[in-house]
């Protein structure tokens, strides 16, 4: 095989993991911006590497993918930028193969808006560690290799990911798609209706809303009782004549899958300008995350201009 013909040959191998890799770096740094440039520098070392003596590909890639997105994870910038109360997830359109892998629950859950704002509280290597067991199923050993740490140490590891992630997160399991979709079409309507009660018997007690401002702040917004969830959704919701001369009488608003959880999406002449999430836990709304900072919604915009979308929930906002 001549050189350039062994060049094709390392590129097709490498392009056959680039859905996995970015898929796992997706899940630990919760960007897929990120997760991509980590992808582009992993691809830059493979070609830089002498590849003859790589024996497993798939095990080379991911253990400088693995690395790559710990040394950012552990950078002063990302400090900075996931500093507490200021990071959210970057939301993607399902059908994106950065989601995959999705044949599990643990896997589908790893994926989750939920998982990857709770996962921002374990250490770098505790998240590498739950990432490369729960979503990708690689064994202790292998995980100690990827690593560089210990068999044991790599248990431990787990033990106390899975401990906190649990004791932080929301029961109620995965929701059915069907139920799922009418409590969101009821929040809508109550909503746009400006119908508090029903608004509010459709959240959980101890509700939360969580927005980034559209960019706008600093911090994330945050509000803490169905009572004041409410108010906020009203006014993000309710159509009014300044709302419709912002969006030039174009504003439509759909029903989607984001993360495998449902959502509705504001879109204006095929453009996603803001995304509202929904997690359901036991038949109520537990969590809604307005997202609308125009760096978080990039590649679930252009996601949606190659969706072939159904009817809008809202036709004319």
């Amino acid at each position: 095989m001549d050189g350039t013909a062994t060049d094709r040959f390392d590129l097709s191998r490498f392009e056959a993991s680039r859905n996995r890799l970015a898929s796992l770096a997706y899940r630990l740094l919760g960007s897929a911006a990120d997760a991509e440039d980590s992808v582009q520098d992993a691809f830059l070392q493979w070609q830089a590497a002498d590849r003859q003596l790589i024996k497993v590909p798939e095990a080379w890639l991911t253990k400088v993918v693995t690395n790559l997105c710990l040394d950012r994870l552990r950078s002063a910038q990302a400090r900075r930028e996931r500093a507490v109360g200021s990071w959210l997830p970057e939301p993607l359109l399902d059908g994106d193969p950065m989601l995959g892998p999705a044949d599990t629950f643990e896997q589908r859950e790893s994926v989750s808006l939920a998982v990857l704002t709770l996962v921002e509280r374990l250490s770098p290597v505790e998240r590498a560690v739950y990432v490369l067991r729960e979503a990708f199923s690689y064994s202790h050993a292998e995980i100690a290799e990827i690593l560089d740490i210990t068999k044991p140490a790599s248990q431990q590891h787990l033990h106390r990911a899975r401990h906190r992630i649990t004791a932080a997160r929301r029961s109620g399991g995965e929701a059915d798609p069907a139920s799922a979709r009418r409590i969101v079409e009821e929040f809508l309507a109550a909503a746009s209706s400006g119908r508090t009660e029903r608004l509010v018997a459709l959240l959980t007690d101890d509700a939360t809303a969580i927005s980034d401002g559209a960019g706008l702040t600093e911090k994330l917004l945050r509000y803490d009782t169905p009572q004041r969830i409410a108010a906020i959704a009203q006014a993000g919701f309710k159509p009014t004549t300044a709302k419709r001369r912002f969006a030039d009488a174009t504003m439509r608003v759909h029903y989607a899958l984001v993360n495998g959880a449902p959502a509705t999406l504001f879109v204006v002449g095929g453009q996603v300008v803001g995304a509202v999430t929904f997690d359901i836990a036991n038949g109520k709304i537990a969590t809604v995350r307005g997202i609308a900072a125009p760096t978080r919604i990039a590649r679930l915009t252009e996601a949606w201009r190659q969706h072939e979308s159904d009817t809008p929930l809202i036709a004319q906002w």
